[in-house]
């Protein structure tokens, strides 16, 4: 097979089935990548369905059990803010974009979760100040690629306004279009977040997420108009990619608050617990990791959360690993539909309903996703096109972790060990 030396992959986060299924009329790009192309309808996630342990299965083709990003976030309990999984240097698995180094191939990422310190050659890397003695520049030209970084932030960092929506997104689609016209890389790797950011804010189908949807699709032509300004398009294979879905909620489930109450934990009044805990919660949104150490009541343990409101299923720890995720944990929680976790301790009530006046504070959504993948209604989805790709055509199934597999193909790569997925063949042109 003939292999075309561009590939732009575009993860928009939170793109569901049902975003492409009932609005492709209304996004004029992505309907004619659609129909000019291979749309895969139904993508499978991993479990748990967050950002930065799907975008990792997604350019190593593991899952997080073995690429080693099992959650967003860090177990530091006695922190308000955790470290988020930044650096590649926590990714146990190879990577799609070290591969095509390895071949020569230029790269390009711009917000790709879980690259920071890697060795793409133009990488914005996704990392936010949460230490009180640095801040944005510091951090940024810390994780990335420093000179590049500084070109981009001369040209375009008016457009941005800290990390709010849409500014964020407008300014890395900036930078990308940029990065393509003049330095054309072989691989491209976008994460735009705007839509996430509005289901998370006001909800899954709200006003505000579906115009994020608009706003996402002329991003989207953006980017394919920067390749034909740069004399790749006819090179160029173009994936548009959800990692997850999200579901409305409207109560918080606070695990830690009844492991405090227990004695099993030492809350304190900002919410964290003192590092002498026997049991804790570490939330993954719409699923909850339980950790214990020396700890020898799990049948209790068991008992006692399978009693609180909102929960709908207790896998234990060999269940989670063998579902992907990580298989340090005890129990693998998850909630039911409308319900998420939090890590907090020391509030009044372990269950407690959303309000509207709580919007805009910590852990507080309207939408949330790190449930189950096989929850009914909560599949991603996926659009190839171009030179190598059918046109007018569908696939109806795949997993998340048959997208490395794909790509790499796409490019004439090959991951050397063995993956969880495998190439989806029925995108490709006989």
């Amino acid at each position: 097979m003939l292999t075309n030396q561009h590939l732009v992959i575009i993860s928009l986060d939170a793109l569901g089935f049902r975003d492409i299924n009932e609005h492709q009329s209304e996004l004029p790009t992505l309907n004619k990548l659609v129909n000019g192309g291979t749309w895969v309808k139904e993508v499978k996630g991993i479990y748990p369905t967050l950002t930065y342990p799907s975008h990792t299965t997604i350019i190593t083709g593991q899952y997080p059990s073995v690429h080693g990003i099992v959650n967003n976030t860090k177990i530091q309990p006695e922190r308000r803010s955790p470290d988020w999984f930044w650096y590649q240097k926590d990714v146990r698995s190879p990577t799609l974009y070290d591969l095509a180094r390895k071949q020569k191939l230029t790269t390009a990422a711009f917000l790709w979760p879980v690259t920071a310190g890697s060795k793409i050659t133009y990488n914005l890397a996704e990392i936010f100040p949460n230490r009180i003695w640095t801040n944005q520049v510091l951090v940024s030209m810390r994780a990335s690629s420093p000179l590049f970084i500084l070109e981009m932030n001369n040209k375009y960092g008016k457009l941005r306004n800290g990390i709010r929506q849409p500014e964020l997104d407008d300014f890395i689609t900036a930078c990308a279009v940029d990065t393509i016209k003049n330095k054309k890389p072989n691989l491209t790797l976008l994460h735009l977040v705007d839509m996430d950011s509005m289901r998370h804010r006001y909800g899954v189908r709200s006003d505000e997420a579906m115009e994020a949807l608009h706003r996402l699709d002329n991003h989207v032509s953006q980017i394919i108009k920067a390749t034909k300004e740069a004399g790749t398009f006819d090179d160029t294979n173009f994936v548009i990619l959800g990692d997850h879905y999200q579901i409305n909620v409207d109560r918080m489930i606070h695990l830690n608050t009844m492991f405090a109450k227990r004695g099993w934990l030492t809350a304190k009044s900002d919410q964290t617990f003192k590092k002498n805990w026997q049991v804790m919660a570490k939330t993954c949104d719409g699923s909850t990791y339980i950790y214990t150490k020396d700890f020898g009541q799990i049948d209790r343990l068991r008992d006692l959360i399978s009693g609180v409101e909102g929960v709908e299923k207790i896998h234990s720890g060999q269940e989670a690993a063998q579902r992907g995720a990580d298989p340090k944990c005890t129990l693998m929680v998850e909630a039911k539909a409308g319900y998420y976790f939090t890590d907090e301790s020391d509030r009044a009530q372990v269950v407690e309903k959303v309000l509207p006046d709580m919007m805009g504070d910590a852990d507080r959504y309207r939408g949330v996703h790190g449930y189950d993948p096989d929850k009914p209604g909560y599949k991603t989805t996926m659009i190839f096109n171009g030179p190598m790709i059918k046109e007018n055509n569908t696939v109806e199934k795949a997993d998340l972790v048959d997208e490395a597999p794909t790509f790499a193909k796409l490019l004439g790569l090959k991951f050397l060990e063995p993956l969880a997925g495998s190439a989806i063949d029925d995108v490709f042109v006989d």
